[in-house]
C-alpha cells in the first residue's frame, strides 16, 4: 500500500461511448491487483452529489467541477480515481487537469453518434432526435473532443477488454499501478518497455 499513487483517470465521452463498460473492466482488474479504487460515474453522481442540476450548460459545468474536487481530493491522497461522466466542454476539463496536474489522465472514449444511438438501451437518443429531449449532448448540444488526450479509446473497433488493457498498459508505463506481474495478477497485460 506504501507504492500507492493516486491519479485520476478522466473518461470522456459521448452518451454509449463505453466509458461505465470500460470503468468495469478497470476496475476488476486493479482490484485484483490490490489497488483501491473509487469510481465517479456521471449518472450515480448526478443522483447524489449533483441532484437538482439541469442540462445547461452552467449546470453541466458545476457538475464537472463537482466531479474534479472530488477526484482531486481523492487523488491527492493516494487514491485511484476513475471519472466516467460525459464532460462535453474541452474548458472544463482543462480546469479539472490544471487543479490535478500530472495526476490527471484524460482518456477519450471515441464513438459517433450513430454507434452510440445503436448501442443505447434507454432510448435516449431515439428521444433527442425526435426533439423530445432537449440539451442532449451530441445531438441538440455540442460535444468537444479533447485536443491531445493522453489515451484514445476507439470503442467502435476495440473490444472494452482491449480498450481496458491499452489503459492498463498506459497506467503501467507511467508506474502509477504496479504491473500485473508485480502485484502477483495472472493478468495478461504486456510489459511496456521504458
Amino acid at each position: 500500500m506504501a507504492d500507492e499513487k493516486g491519479f485520476t483517470l478522466w473518461f470522456t465521452g459521448l452518451s454509449g461511448a463505453g466509458k461505465t463498460t470500460i470503468s468495469e473492466h478497470l476496475s476488476k482488474e486493479l482490484e485484483a491487483r490490490g489497488s483501491k479504487l473509487e469510481i465517479l460515474d456521471g449518472d450515480v453522481v448526478r443522483e447524489n452529489l449533483s441532484k437538482g442540476l439541469g442540462f445547461s450548460k452552467e449546470d453541466r459545468d458545476t457538475n464537472i467541477r463537482r466531479i474534479a474536487f472530488v477526484a482531486d481530493l481523492l487523488s491527492r491522497n493516494g487514491v485511484p480515481v476513475i471519472t466516467a461522466a460525459i464532460s462535453p466542454y474541452r474548458e472544463l476539463r482543462d480546469e479539472a487537469r490544471e487543479l490535478m496536474g500530472d495526476r490527471f489522465v484524460e482518456a477519450y472514449v471515441k464513438a459517433s453518434v450513430e454507434v452510440c444511438a445503436e448501442r443505447d438501451v434507454k432510448g435516449l437518443y431515439e428521444k433527442a432526435f425526435a426533439g423530445e429531449i432537449k440539451e442532449f449532448t451530441g445531438v441538440s448540444d455540442p460535444y468537444e473532443p479533447p485536443l491531445d488526450p493522453e489515451l484514445t479509446l476507439d470503442t467502435e473497433n476495440e473490444s472494452p477488454e482491449e480498450s481496458a488493457e491499452k489503459i492498463l498498459a498506459y497506467l503501467e508505463q507511467r508506474e502509477l499501478i504496479p504491473s500485473a506481474q508485480a502485484a502477483g495478477v495472472g493478468g495478461n497485460s504486456g510489459s511496456p518497455s521504458s
